[in-house]
């Protein structure tokens, strides 16, 4: 669709909105769109690849060290004026159309504004109660799925397609065409802990650990079994696609890439994180443990390496699918309904 104009919001609140939205946006400006990026509260270690147009102060959080968001850096970085102040002059008006990675200034200035906005997402998938909950539904937590960037046009994206608009991960080119192998390392990546809080338990199963973090530590190097590496280093693809097994947060991307790549999978959810909760009750149902960090993590962590090898799940590569999705919506006239 060349000559069309539109406007990109992506979450930087870690690294997976990034990613996801950087393979997104390649199949858009390969049909010739002029892709603008708005890119809010950036911590993520990832390179967008593009030119960034908006950079608002929106509405995220901060990685805590102890498993959950740290809640008190988080609150000071609120800036409520800045947001609603960028959901008011944000020009959504000058653009074909509006894609929304669980950004919430693009997503609400669309809304105010009576403008068609796509909401691409993991989180775009719980519109559906098809989607799978842990036995206890959190009120509040589902509140926030809902108003934190509203829905318009659903485009979700899940484990498996629960529903009509959910479409499996989209899969960035680096996993999928990177050479898959079993080098016997087990890869770790779980931002919301501290390495310091994760590393005494890895050194007593032996096995080669490679502990990603997102945190300065004292304990960057090789000590024994484990490596602590900063998720910066750019080695965290290689060592995914050539790992045994893969210890993550039950969030989306990763958990996705170690499934795709056919790799063991553990997960331990966030503390207060609903939607991890909720990644962690699909991701039992396909057969994948959740745990916690404390007593009896470290037999987890042995029933875990001594687990059988999986089989990967070809999931295809759909980003041609969505952005015709993206393209049609633009071609069809205002906005009528919402979610």
């Amino acid at each position: 669709m060349k000559g069309m104009k539109i406007l990109y919001g992506i979450q930087g609140t870690g690294n997976g909105h990034i990613t996801r939205s950087r393979e997104v946006m390649r199949f858009l400006k390969a049909r010739g769109a002029e892709v603008d990026i708005l890119l809010s509260e950036s911590h993520s270690e990832i390179d967008i690849g593009a030119e960034v147009k908006f950079r608002p102060k929106g509405l995220g959080f901060v990685f805590g060290r102890k498993g959950g968001i740290d809640l008190l850096s988080s609150v000071r970085r609120m800036r409520p004026h800045s947001f609603f102040s960028g959901v008011k002059k944000l020009p959504v008006e000058d653009y074909d159309i509006v894609v929304s990675d669980f950004e919430p200034i693009t997503s609400w200035a669309c809304f105010l504004k009576g403008k068609k906005c796509v909401s691409l997402s993991h989180q775009t998938a719980f519109a559906s109660d098809k989607t799978p909950r842990p036995a206890k539904v959190d009120r509040m937590g589902e509140a926030i799925l809902s108003w934190y960037a509203p829905v318009s046009i659903p485009v979700g994206l899940h484990f498996q397609k629960y529903d009509s608009f959910i479409e499996t991960p989209v899969i960035r080119r680096e996993v999928r065409e990177g050479e898959r192998k079993n080098a016997g390392h087990y890869t770790v990546y779980l931002p919301s802990f501290a390495p310091e809080k994760i590393e005494p338990y890895l050194r007593k199963v032996d096995v080669e650990w490679r502990l990603f973090s997102k945190h300065r530590s004292s304990l960057f190097g090789r000590r024994g079994n484990v490596s602590v590496l900063p998720v910066s280093s750019g080695k965290f693809e290689d060592s995914l696609c050539s790992s045994e097994g893969v210890l993550c947060n039950s969030g989306f991307e990763t958990p996705s890439e170690a499934l795709f790549l056919g790799k063991k999978l553990l997960v331990i959810p966030m503390k207060g994180q609903y939607e991890q909760k909720c990644n962690a009750a699909a991701l039992r149902e396909m057969g994948i443990r959740a745990v916690k960090v404390g007593d009896g993590f470290e037999r987890e962590l042995e029933k875990f390496v001594n687990s059988p090898m999986p089989r990967g799940i070809e999931y295809p590569d759909n980003g041609d699918v969505i952005a015709d999705r993206v393209f049609e919506e633009a071609e069809t006239g205002p906005l009528k309904t919402a979610l």
